[in-house]
């Protein structure tokens, strides 16, 4: 996956972020809410108003929110955008040490997945044991 004309590839929403400015500071290519080159995702935008920016980007989504999958409308412009997301699973929320750390694990495997999967809509759940798709 290249990336967009901002140079950027993934997008942490809001309900991640503190995970999102770490990655961002780290890489280059992350993006979340308020971020410098993404000012069409002002912080506070809600779901169905980021997400066909952000599938126009070509950006993929790193998620804690669980209403992506859920929540009707969230569901439906998930689908209508061709998101591609990896949603932190997990019954528990972690602090955003154990989230960065959960990323930098499997951030290699992402992108092979990212490579290989292709188009969305897809979800998959990453969590501390595998990295598993989710039926939407």
């Amino acid at each position: 996956m290249g990336a967009g004309p901002t140079g950027l590839r993934w997008f942490v929403d809001e309900t991640s972020m503190g995970l999102g400015k770490m990655l961002a500071i780290a890489r280059e290519d992350v993006a979340h809410p308020g971020h410098y080159d993404l000012p069409s995702v002002p912080t506070g935008t809600i779901d169905t108003v980021w997400m066909p920016i952000v599938a126009a980007m070509d950006l993929v989504v790193i998620s804690r929110d669980k209403r992506i999958r859920t929540k009707p409308a969230e569901l439906a412009a998930f689908r209508a955008a061709g998101l591609r997301v990896f949603w932190i699973a997990g019954k528990k929320d972690l602090s955003n040490w154990e989230n960065l750390k959960l990323m930098v694990k499997w951030w290699d495997r992402m992108d092979e997945i990212v490579r290989d999967r292709g188009a969305g809509p897809w979800f998959q759940a990453v969590s501390d044991g595998a990295i598993r798709e989710f039926a939407v």
